[in-house]
């Protein structure tokens, strides 16, 4: 049999001491001194086969619950450790190894302890919005990851800055780019900088997709990227470059409290600047109100992306010159939401965003189809929305493709503007007199805090009332409630 080495001194332990023997006393059944049998408690000496075999001739102990390395206590402790509060204090994978070997019983009430603080935070976090909904603002707050910081701080502001516009418009005159931008740019960061702009291929960037070489002046793009992505990160590079005292203003504005969230922050604002110099304003805007804001238009006439072009859409809002106040949410197929913005600031407390019956939920059933619907909030506020995937950087035959969904939304009210007012149900029933229209999709700002009696589509149940536990009657929902 060939030689073994496991480190198992917390589990020895707990074993001797389950069954109240010293440590001379379980050395000399094992046949093995006791320093020796107190180095491998200390995880100093390894358990051989020999010695695993005569734990279990011994002391009847099962081989196999002295092997592997308590993976589900480590991946929960590194959950718990993950969480901003103690993020500075994640340990490296040893150390949770020990901790859940040496305690597991103490580690699993960690975990537990965890938890339960998490569900409090989640539910302090409902208590807030219910309360911010009802005009009472308070300075509820967790703990905050740096990203969550900057999210949190671009979704309440209008989406729209008008110091990168008025850049934007100065960098366009210099380039002139007429109907090539990408090599107007390229041009511009050869001939200003010597940086020159290189796509390489997937192998040679497998994790990438844009780096800049100081070194060699070379700017890669990896070829993973469609046309317009290309586009975009170029122009974000050149933007970062030559806004970067506006770039720093705008950052110094938004007060953000971390270093690590104003350098998230550089970053998104490099990508509303690289929009600004891709879509001009001006240009844009009038575009966009001749085409009664009919996205794959204005995709086609500015060689932009679906996701670029509403992307733009909610940014104008330049006083004189504004456009419809759309917002605009992005989810994946699991259903997180990781980008949201507005151009007056995305309506959290009237429209919420997470309620799954919205239609970018469905989008992901029919990929590449657009989805136009009317949505109804409980206190009778009506949206419309559109809604359809977006395809991420191109995989090779193995892997799977990155897909996500947008949602673009805006106040009811300006259905007759656009042109996805035509495509809602009953529309062309209510032109005709005497017949009306079909009711919106009853819809909720997310289920914990939505009240809507019978939904099928629900999660979990609201904060605001109790459960209903009535053994004789079971509703059409998940969770009952009073």
């Amino acid at each position: 049999m060939a030689e073994q080495k496991i480190f198992a001194g917390p589990r020895i332990r707990r074993i001797r001491n389950a069954k109240g023997l010293t440590q001379t006393a379980m050395a000399e059944g094992l046949g093995i001194s006791p320093s020796y049998l107190n180095l491998i408690e200390r995880n100093q000496r390894p358990l051989t086969v020999q010695l695993i075999l005569k734990l279990a001739s011994v002391y009847k102990v099962d081989p196999h619950e002295l092997q592997g390395e308590a993976k589900g206590a480590v991946a929960a402790l590194r959950e718990v450790f993950s969480d901003p509060l103690l993020v500075g204090e994640l340990p490296g994978d040893q150390e949770l190894i020990e901790l859940a070997e040496a305690a597991p019983n103490a580690s699993a009430a960690v975990v537990k302890l965890f938890r339960a603080y998490r569900e409090q935070a989640e539910r302090l976090s409902d208590l807030n919005e219910l309360l911010a909904r009802e005009g009472r603002a308070t300075a509820l707050s967790g703990a905050r990851l740096p990203i969550d910081e900057m999210h949190e701080i671009f979704e309440r502001r209008p989406n729209h800055f008008t110091a990168l516009e008025a850049e934007a418009e100065s960098f366009t005159s210099v380039l002139d780019p007429g109907d090539d931008l990408f090599g107007a740019l390229k041009a511009w960061l050869k001939r200003e900088y010597g940086i020159v702009v290189k796509v390489l291929p997937v192998a040679t960037m497998p994790n990438w997709r844009r780096r800049y070489d100081r070194h060699s002046q070379r700017l890669f793009l990896s070829e993973r990227l469609s046309p317009f992505d290309q586009l975009r990160e170029v122009a974000m590079e050149a933007c970062l470059i030559r806004m970067t005292v506006a770039v720093a203003g705008e950052i110094q504005a938004l007060k953000l409290t971390t270093d690590e969230a104003r350098r998230l922050a550089r970053f998104e604002l490099g990508r509303y600047a690289a929009h600004a110099l891709m879509m001009p304003y001006q240009a844009f805007q009038a575009a966009a109100h001749r085409a009664r804001y009919d996205i794959d238009v204005l995709r086609s006439r500015f060689g932009v992306s679906f996701e670029q072009a509403a992307n733009r859409l909610t940014m104008l809002q330049r006083p004189g010159a504004s456009g419809i106040p759309f917002f605009m949410l992005e989810v994946d197929n699991a259903g997180n939401r990781f980008r949201k913005a507005g151009s007056q600031g995305f309506p959290q407390s009237r429209f919420g965003g997470g309620c799954p019956k919205l239609p970018v939920h469905a989008a992901f059933a029919q990929p590449g189809q657009i989805f136009v619907e009317a949505v109804e909030m409980p206190d009778g506020a009506e949206f419309l929305c559109v809604a359809r995937t977006l395809e991420g950087p191109q995989g090779a035959f193995a892997e799977r493709p990155r897909r996500t969904a947008l949602l673009l939304g805006c106040d009811i009210g300006f259905r007759d503007e656009i042109v996805y007012g035509a495509a809602l149900p009953g529309v062309a029933a209510a032109a005709k007199p005497g017949q009306g229209t079909n009711p919106a999709t009853p819809i909720g700002p997310a289920c914990r805090l939505c009240e809507r009696i019978g939904c099928l589509a629900r999660a979990e149940p609201p904060v605001t009332r109790p459960l209903g536990l009535d053994e004789m009657v079971t509703g059409l929902s998940a969770f009952d409630f009073q």
